[in-house]
């Protein structure tokens, strides 16, 4: 399966493995499934990781997210989209849907609800991590 990851489910991953979404970070380094991503999504996870309030409060060192980085690229592919959308109620994540369509994703995995309450794009769906991991 072929997946794009929304960045706020690989922060939780890394903040809290024991949950849901650190299942799906388990899956991922179980090669269980293909995470889809860009430029931009790996630039967002690496400047809301670097927030230092955060790194602060969850105790995140710079070698955690160089390791979530390496997985990332390792167990995923990089895409290039060649299509500008613009179909989310939150302009900043229309950039997930753009790594989806770009490389024919079987999925989207959100906790956002501007993303959720698309539901699916271009037969696309975008999943809860729950659902996505129910699915693998």
């Amino acid at each position: 399966m072929r997946a794009v990851i929304d960045t706020g489910v690989l922060v939780s991953a890394l903040i809290r493995p024991q949950g849901i979404t650190g299942d799906v970070l388990h899956a991922l380094r179980d090669r269980r499934f293909i995470a889809i991503y860009t430029t931009g999504i790996l630039v967002e996870i690496i400047d809301v990781l670097g927030r230092p309030a955060l790194r602060t409060k969850y105790h995140i060192e710079p070698d955690d997210l160089a390791i979530l980085i390496n997985l990332v690229r390792l167990r995923g592919e990089l895409v290039i989209p060649e299509r500008k959308v613009t179909a989310c109620r939150d302009p900043k994540d229309d950039k997930f849907l753009e790594a989806a369509l770009a490389a024919s994703a079987d999925c989207i995995v959100s906790g956002d609800l501007d993303l959720l309450d698309l539901a699916s794009f271009e037969n696309i769906p975008i999943l809860r991590p729950a659902e996505f991991l129910a699915r693998l």
